[in-house]
């Protein structure tokens, strides 16, 4: 019941974001691109990372048979739009052989297998396309923020960024004068997708031997992340320091826009802010910063991996700030939203888990109650934060410190203790 309810659920919410990115933009839909990709080449994404995902529930045997139908089935695609001489976009040329080889994992499932063996191959097929939908539904939603909201608040934060020291600004020009790092800081960045499913496939490698799923892994807090999160994208419109005060990038806005072109070498002057128009292109997509709420939740979930799993997932985190920084995608205080942002989703999803225990509830509560204070905050006391920045920036940096703390010593109390040592009966010796 709970995943048939799912089901429709996730059904509905993209029927209504097809109908909105339509009304909107007068485009398709993520219904529309996903069924379109069955045939079209599709457009860079994680289907073979939801294939991936998928194959936790085959047997090896399966697993080759699923990924040799889909190396296959690309191949042939390839050569046939090679033969007609196709357009196709670059980096667009593989993709759907992983797609219709989940499909026919679907319809094997419901065709050859009955029970339990039904429902978990049902459940793999599930995951691996629910992936695919969430790149799917976050271009929508993009898509939606740009079109409905016409102005934006980054003089607000802006402002509000006084107080912890301008950091976009800072890691701007360190990344200017770093060279070589960039590259990797932009593949980081981009990948964030490959890292989530490199964690998610160790947290799930043993699904096909127990024949059942975890009861927690890091492919539920990833997928509500980006559900709940462009939610406040369009609460709180902000496209990030590089667009609003810097040149943009190409395809989206630039010094025309911009309030001043300043990033990375000017911190912004501190100025009364007041919501500003952008274009009808740019996403509002920085508050707060999911890409850093993502990268926090795949260095939780890798801490129970081996020690390489584990420094994997360190150097994603610090890459993945350094990056939103230094490329001026975000402000500082849309870091630090974005860390309490994963903390409370997945302490939320641990306490469902753990029978919404009394200090899960309270975590959850206390989670959202600095959110909520992070956001008005920034929005309303933009100038005291700027004016008094030793008195606010300690402030905001202790409050997202207390729920770390929250939630390091809320969640390691349910982790099982281990047994205690048997200590060695006394052996009676010869005299």
């Amino acid at each position: 019941m709970l995943w048939a309810t799912a089901g429709l659920v996730a059904l509905g919410f993209l029927v209504a974001l097809e109908i909105a990115a339509r009304h909107y933009g007068g485009v398709p839909g993520p219904i529309t691109n996903q069924a379109r990709e069955v045939l079209f080449p599709p457009k860079p994404g994680p289907l073979y990372g939801g294939l991936a995902l998928m194959m936790v529930v085959l047997t090896w045997r399966q697993r080759f048979i699923a990924a040799g139908f889909a190396v296959g089935v690309d191949a042939v695609f390839v050569l046939v739009r090679w033969l007609v001489d196709a357009d196709v976009p670059e980096g667009q040329f593989f993709g759907n052989g992983a797609l219709w080889a989940m499909l026919g994992c679907a319809v094997f499932a419901i065709t050859r297998r009955t029970g339990e063996q039904r429902v978990l191959l049902l459940k793999g097929v599930g995951l691996g396309l629910l992936l695919v939908a969430g790149r799917k539904t976050g271009d929508t939603w993009l898509l939606i923020t740009a079109k409905t909201r016409p102005t934006v608040l980054d003089p607000y934060v802006a402002m509000a960024d006084h107080a912890l020291g301008n950091p976009s600004w800072l890691a701007g020009r360190l990344l200017e004068a770093s060279g070589p790092v960039s590259p990797v800081l932009d593949l980081v960045y981009a990948q964030l997708a490959v890292a989530a499913v490199a964690v998610a496939l160790y947290q799930l490698r043993n699904v096909a031997t127990e024949r059942r799923f975890p009861r927690h892994h890091l492919v539920r807090t990833f997928l509500l992340i980006g559900l709940v999160g462009p939610a406040f994208y369009m609460i709180f419109p902000v496209v990030g320091p590089i667009f609003a005060y810097g040149p943009g990038t190409s395809g989206t806005g630039g010094v025309q826009w911009a309030v001043a072109n300043l990033w990375p070498h000017t911190p912004p002057p501190i100025t009364v802010p007041h919501p500003v128009p952008y274009d009808g292109i740019t996403p509002r997509n920085c508050m707060p910063s999911l890409h850093t709420a993502w990268a926090t939740t795949i260095f939780i979930h890798s801490r129970k991996g081996p020690r390489l799993l584990r420094y994997a997932g360190t150097f994603w985190l610090t890459a993945t700030l350094g990056a939103t920084l230094g490329f001026g995608y975000h402000y500082g205080v849309d870091l630090l939203a974005g860390v309490v942002f994963a903390l409370t989703i997945e302490a939320a999803l641990r306490t469902y888990d753990h029978g919404w225990h009394r200090s899960g509830v309270q975590l959850v509560g206390y989670g959202t109650a600095v959110f909520g204070a992070l956001l008005l905050s920034y929005r309303y006391l933009p100038m005291e934060m700027a004016a008094h920045p030793w008195v606010y920036g300690p402030l905001v940096m202790l409050s997202t410190a207390s729920v770390i703390y929250g939630y390091v010593r809320t969640t390691g109390s349910w982790e099982p203790k281990p047994p205690p040592a048997l200590r060695p009966e006394p052996q009676p010796e010869m005299v």
